[in-house]
């Protein structure tokens, strides 16, 4: 089996053996990422030479007999909204075209002191805000299963990289599905952490109760490797939980004998493409052979939970992108007339056509006489959702259901409709509202060739148990084994 096929902790193995070396294993993904990613666009900046040089330390420290760290030689990619010292952080926007941070977000600090060598920062939508990575100021990545259709989105370019073997695993970020999403689209493993598991230090921030940092990977173990190595408390960020870090590795294998789960009843309904219905249902009758127990529960306000995250996402993104001004850092636009002129004609140059649809909608709701119809009523309708998700888990383990309706539509099919678009989120925005932890694995492929994910939901602060179910089904399967064949450009 070629290297880069290799799951992480697999790699890890071999490059901390000197089976193999961590600048072998750079230089083989770099040689992909040159031949593939000129297709699929999933790369957005480099680190080439920085790459290198990390892994020849990495050997060197191994020659040296100090201890490798636990994703020790991995390639990996990082959605680009995550801060990297001295590396281009654009947030597929033209307003943040040429941003170089200071520092490293937390998430970079921890894969850096694991050994994981940083090849490249991914496209996305601008700002995390779209569901098919054709939101980006420099254009789409494709899915590499079929290069006329998406990704997925926000974190399109992380998952497509990792789906085509371009880096063995990444990072990407969730705040209404954008890990679970796209790893659905791409037939990847997408994890989100329960809000507070992972620090948000150095995340750019498009909804800050909202956002969660999480793993992309081709399998579930490398998930759970990955995020037993970003996971903890962190100082910098306040909203980071002071909860011990659990091993996530250990209850892995335990298998689904024993575990109650629940099927939501409102996951079935209206508009599930009757492929993806009938893939998930066979991978529930996997897991009740695997040894767990069935029931139908119910979401309630499940039907309310895109009209309530589209008040409040957009509510605390009108908020968080003020600070693009063109006074402090970014793009500033040239032959203006006056501070008011600048502040217009940056913000106009600088953002897409989606991110100002949602600061305009989130400005709308905060605006005086219209907050309390709007966003406070929001705020209701996302407690009665977490509420909903607090009296299922009184009676199951953990829920599964489809992670998206569709498999990957077309390039531009729901460019011009962006109700449609914002339904592509309909199954994994309530998560997201109640701040719990989810994964999506593979369980089929929609036409033979298009991938279907199977989504897992869990209690806050319990994705043990939401890895233990996915590893149970991931072990009785093979979808996650399957690669597409991504042709040269």
């Amino acid at each position: 089996m070629e290297m880069l096929d290799l799951p992480a902790h697999e790699l890890r193995d071999a490059v901390a053996g000197r089976r193999v070396s961590a600048r072998e294993v750079a230089e083989r993904s770099l040689v992909r990422i040159e031949r593939l990613d000129p297709r699929l666009k999933a790369f957005l900046t480099l680190r080439k030479d920085a790459a290198l040089r990390d892994a020849d330390a990495l050997d060197a420290s191994i020659a040296r007999g100090e201890p490798p760290g636990p994703l020790a030689g991995v390639p990996m990619a990082l959605k680009d909204n995550l801060c990297t010292r001295g590396v281009r952080t654009t947030c597929a926007s033209r307003i943040l075209g040429n941003f170089v941070p200071t520092y490293d977000a937390t998430v970079v600090e921890k894969l850096r002191a694991a050994g994981a060598l940083l090849v490249g920062k991914t496209n996305m939508d601008e700002f995390a805000m779209g569901s098919s990575t054709e939101n980006s100021a420099f254009g789409p990545t494709l899915n590499p299963w079929d290069v006329t259709r998406v990704p997925g989105g926000s974190s399109g370019g992380t998952t497509a990289a990792v789906a085509a073997g371009l880096a063995t695993a990444g990072l990407g970020s969730d705040t209404g599905g954008s890990i679970r999403q796209p790893a659905s689209l791409c037939g990847v493993v997408g994890l989100k952490p329960t809000y507070g598991r992972v620090s948000r230090f150095g995340l750019v921030a498009f909804a800050s109760s909202l956002d969660q940092i999480g793993p992309i990977t081709r399998n579930v173990r490398d998930a759970a490797l990955c995020l037993q190595a970003i996971a903890g408390p962190d100082p910098r960020d306040s909203t980071s939980a002071s909860v011990e870090t659990p091993d996530f590795l250990r209850d892995l294998e335990a298998g689904a004998k024993g575990l109650r789960l629940g099927i939501p009843k409102e996951y079935f309904g209206a508009g599930i493409d009757p492929e993806v219905a009938s893939a998930v249902e066979a991978a529930i009758d996997v897991l009740r052979r695997a040894g767990a127990t069935t029931q139908e529960v119910s979401l309630p306000h499940t039907d309310y939970g895109i009209a309530a995250y589209y008040v409040v996402a957009p509510a605390e993104a009108s908020s968080n992108l003020a600070r693009y001004d063109g006074v402090r850092y970014g793009l500033r636009a040239a032959d203006t007339r006056g501070l008011l002129s600048m502040y217009e004609e940056t913000r106009r140059q600088g953002f897409g056509r989606e991110v100002s649809r949602r600061i305009m909608l989130g400005t709308f709701a905060l605006s005086s006489g219209y907050y309390d119809a709007y966003y406070q009523k929001a705020l209701k309708v996302r407690r009665r959702i977490k509420d909903d998700f607090d009296a299922a888990f009184g009676s199951v383990d953990a829920l599964v259901c489809p992670t998206s309706p569709v498999p990957a539509f077309k390039l531009g099919e729901k460019a011009d409709d962006p109700l449609q678009m914002y339904l592509a989120d309909v199954f994994t925005v309530c998560l997201n509202m109640a701040g719990l932890p989810g994964i999506s694995v593979p369980c089929g492929l929609a036409g033979g060739k298009l991938p279907i994910g199977l989504q897992i939901l869990g209690r806050a602060f319990d994705e043990s148990t939401v890895l233990r179910v996915a590893r149970a089904y991931e072990r009785e399967t093979d979808w996650h084994s399957r690669r597409p064949e991504v042709a040269e450009a």
